[in-house]
């Protein structure tokens, strides 16, 4: 959610936090243990994609964003879990 609705559909983790603390008031007061299921999620959901950061663009980290292929399986603003894609063939 955070993601897509970003201006460039793309984020750092950093970024993920607190548009989710900005919408979600609950985050703001919780221990840090939900940012950990965020970072897990990223990394093994295939529909999410590690981006360099641009050269001129320091900072720590690297950029987050919805592979194109997934795309569709947020139309509409659902971000209900849904059963794993197919892999890609390489």
């Amino acid at each position: 959610m955070a993601i897509n609705e970003s201006s460039k559909k793309k984020l750092t983790l950093l970024e993920i936090y607190q548009a989710i603390e900005d919408k979600f008031e609950y985050y703001r007061w919780r221990n840090a243990k939900w940012q950990n299921s965020i970072r897990h999620n990223l990394t093994l959901n295939d529909c999410f994609i590690k981006m360099p950061r641009e050269i001129g663009r320091p900072g720590k980290g690297c950029y987050w964003a919805i592979d194109p292929e997934a795309e569709k399986m947020f139309e509409n603003g659902s971000y209900l879990r849904r059963r794993k894609r197919f892999k890609k063939s390489v």
